[in-house]
């Protein structure tokens, strides 16, 4: 999930918006001033990141859903959060980025980890255990009504419009559809549903949390992202020690998930966001939630041999064009 700010283009290079003139040439070259070297071209294209991204983050669920099957969630969380440190860390050594050093913004750190990393990475491992993958990235699908939802609740700027209301009512009716409401959730897993629906409503409330206290500080995301790993880390660390014991043994599939789950899915996700958001703009980035529980679907139903009802991908539909529908912005008519 997505620890990045909303409007975090801001500490980027700007572009002229679509439609809108570039500044006139001047009349006549000045002699003096050398032609500018042509820019090299991305080693990787955007789309490319796109993809890998939605890839990693669909398939978050699957090694979540091994590594449950021998880990507590406890446990699964403090893997992820270290092994997703990591890389963080070395991108920011080798770049030079600085750490945030006011104890305010480190507070609003502390809580948006609690809110974006340690609790929704442990409801889904406790879900893991009860419902398949797929169905942990289908109900995931629902993270950007969520987002929208407290957005909408807790941030003055934002308002509510017609595209955005029928969007939340439709991507919520999507989540009735996925929990098989007319059947009274009979054989449909509704507690690991519903941690996971909680992990998505955390991911919801720290969003524009994040957006609110941490957006203007003067850090970019990169920077951002690793000091609110180290916080997470260390209040699933405490937690760890003091409520869990250390586990018998760790079967060399299991270290391999949650290494993956951190390096990849929570680590290396993040900077391939970051690069995406760089390149292509955060709208397009935040897109990327459509194609994840595709691919969690794909995997979980191929690869781990899981059973969907059908009422499951096509609730995951619905939840997905609701999402669509409630970040869809017009373009202003050329004046």
């Amino acid at each position: 999930m997505s620890v990045l700010p909303s409007d975090s283009r801001s500490s980027l290079p700007a572009a002229v918006p679509e439609g809108v003139p570039a500044p006139a040439a001047p009349a006549a070259p000045v002699p003096s001033a050398p032609a500018a070297p042509p820019l090299p071209r991305r080693a990787v294209d955007w789309r490319l990141k796109f993809l890998l991204l939605a890839l990693v983050w669909g398939s978050s669920f699957m090694f979540i859903g091994i590594a449950a099957q021998v880990l507590v969630p406890v446990h699964i969380t403090l893997g992820r959060m270290v092994t997703g440190l990591l890389p963080l860390a070395a991108v920011l050594l080798v770049r030079r980025g600085r750490l945030p050093r006011g104890v305010r913004t480190w507070f609003h750190l502390s809580v948006t980890a609690f809110l974006l990393n340690v609790v929704p990475f442990t409801l889904f491992g406790y879900a893991g255990q009860l419902i398949p993958s797929a169905l942990s990235g289908i109900c995931n699908a629902a993270t950007p009504l969520f987002a929208l939802l407290f957005t909408l609740l807790l941030l003055s700027d934002e308002r509510p419009t017609r595209a955005r209301l029928a969007g939340l009512g439709l991507g919520f009716l999507g989540v009735l559809v996925v929990f098989g409401v007319w059947t009274g959730f009979a054989g449909a897993g509704p507690v690991g549903m519903l941690l996971a629906v909680g992990a998505a409503v955390c991911y919801g409330i720290g969003t524009p949390y994040l957006r609110r206290f941490l957006s203007g500080t003067g850090h970019s995301p990169l920077e951002l992202s690793t000091a609110q790993l180290i916080t997470g880390t260390a209040q699933i660390g405490i937690v760890a020690a003091l409520f869990t014991d250390a586990p018998a043994a760790l079967p060399l599939p299991v270290l391999a998930a949650v290494a993956v789950l951190g390096a990849l899915g929570t680590g290396f996700a993040y900077v391939l966001q970051y690069a995406v958001i760089r390149e292509a703009g955060a709208t397009v980035a935040s897109t990327v939630t459509y194609l994840a529980p595709v691919v969690a679907i794909a995997l979980g139903v191929l690869l781990l041999g899981e059973d969907l009802a059908w009422n499951e991908p096509v609730g995951a539909l619905v939840i997905i064009a609701g999402a669509a529908l409630a970040q869809y912005r017009p373009r202003p008519l050329p004046g």
